[in-house]
């Protein structure tokens, strides 16, 4: 840890002693200064950042977490606010303000110049969620019939206010997207050499109406670190950077974490919810889930006879609806996450189908004959299952077999299912398909008991 960022962070800020360290602040890194914000209260937070130089006031303000903005944003005066607003780049600034209460964007949108003005309203316009709030009009494009020499003059006069300069893309005069170039090409080549010559007119790019999930799935696949994002005329808007992708893709693979655990996704950090808040998001589900559990009691209610004829069925009701819960939930949390990584569809769902039922099969016959040996041994050594036990321990192994195929099955398609009706495929949580495996298992497994028991104990 460097000197300064070691002292900062052991030191308690105070209006009286902020401008004897100021200097030491304006040293750090505007990453340093993120950890170093984050782990002060917010009277200390406020006054790291206004002890700041403008320069790193900006830096710093577009790596912080959207709630240490907003309170930031709140104790500034106008004209700080205006110079932060203005001087961000575009993509950051429509993130910060897509979070915040209308009323209170409109408010902030007049601290900006016309020009900035105008490029904010028109990333707001566009869908929620889509690759153009996303996007920034920071990049470098260049003609076909340039020289590499006039490409590195340019990079070096327009490159400071590009987002980046790795890649350069290449643009005729109405605007369309011709290639795109990494800077290493231009580097290497002959100076009098056209960009024309250089080119291979193959590009990856991104459409502005092309949701954060298919971005996401883009970067990833191919490894990008920017890509470009067109219209519908293949005209050159904006592009969209890997560490914006990167925050994006953390940001819903944490709203799918929390669905698959069984409750609404959280609005911002655990601690920072309000209780009240919390509770909503997490009691809906409950309640949901429990009214679902109601139906396993009035499953047994309607197999209320054979318990009574055969109590010892009721003796591995938990062992048999939990395997099946958990084998429903495996399957549940590895098809979402795959449907997730783009690696499967819902045109797949015949081939996941048929390698469930294997699975399921598999799984089944590894904990039936499990569950078979279970009742065998303990036979041998007390008479707890009767004279009929060797039929109680088929029972037992069948039971598990089809519950837990039902379970991988109900897992492994209910994503599926809503996906196609165009729903979140993370609604289809662990603890929802194991409450559904719950009420189906209980009638499976019963009715095996009747086959199998027949003329004996049932």
């Amino acid at each position: 840890m460097d000197r300064n960022l070691r002292f900062a962070t052991q030191v308690k800020f105070s209006p009286e002693n902020i401008q004897e360290f100021s200097e030491k602040l304006n040293t750090l890194s505007p990453i340093e200064l993120v950890d170093l914000i984050e782990s002060k209260p917010p009277e200390e937070k406020n006054l790291i950042f206004k002890a700041l130089s403008q320069n790193l006031e900006v830096q710093t303000f577009e790596y912080l977490p959207f709630r240490t903005q907003k309170e930031i944003l709140n104790i500034l005066p106008s004209e700080e606010i205006a110079y932060l607003l203005n001087s961000i780049s575009p993509d950051d600034r429509t993130t910060l303000l897509q979070e915040l209460p209308n009323g209170l964007v409109t408010h902030l949108l007049k601290y900006l110049s016309p020009e900035e003005r105008a490029l904010t309203i028109k990333l707001l316009g566009y869908p929620e969620n889509s690759v153009g709030r996303l996007m920034t009009p920071d990049y470098l494009s260049i003609k076909m019939d340039w020289t590499v020499k006039q490409v590195l003059d340019f990079v070096r006069e327009k490159g400071k206010d590009s987002e980046t300069i790795n890649v350069i893309y290449a643009i005729d005069d109405k605007g369309v997207l011709i290639d795109d170039f990494r800077i290493r090409q231009f580097l290497i080549a002959p100076l009098d050499a056209q960009v024309k010559d250089l080119a291979d007119y193959h590009f990856l790019a991104l459409h502005v109406d092309d949701n954060e999930e298919k971005a996401i799935n883009v970067f990833r696949k191919y490894g990008r670190v920017a890509l470009p994002v067109v219209n519908e005329k293949n005209v050159l808007l904006g592009i969209v950077t890997f560490d914006d992708i990167l925050a994006v893709a953390v940001k819903e693979d944490t709203e799918d974490i929390q669905k698959i655990g069984g409750t609404e996704a959280l609005d911002g950090p655990y601690m920072e919810i309000p209780f009240l808040s919390l509770m909503r998001k997490r009691v809906g589900w409950l309640i949901v889930l429990f009214l679902g559990e109601m139906l396993t009691a009035s499953a047994m209610g309607y197999f209320e006879d054979e318990i009574a004829k055969a109590v010892v069925l009721a003796l591995f009701l938990p062992l048999i609806i939990s395997s099946g819960g958990n084998a429903g939930s495996q399957a549940s949390t590895l098809i979402i996450r795959a449907l997730a990584l783009g690696e499967i569809t819902v045109k797949d769902w015949w081939r996941i189908m048929h390698r469930e039922i294997y699975s399921g099969i598999f799984l089944g016959l590894s904990l039936g004959v499990i569950g078979f040996f279970r009742v065998s041994v303990w036979s041998l050594f007390t008479n707890i299952y009767g004279i009929h036990w060797p039929l109680i321990a088929v029972t037992i192994f069948l039971g598990l077999t089809g519950v837990v195929l039902w379970g991988s099955l109900s897992g492994s398609m209910m994503p599926l299912i809503l996906k196609r009706l165009g729903f979140d495929p993370a609604v289809s949580s662990a603890p929802f398909v194991a409450t559904l495996v719950d009420v189906t298992g209980l009638i499976i497994y019963f009715s095996i008991a009747k086959i199998v028991l027949k003329g004996t104990l049932l």
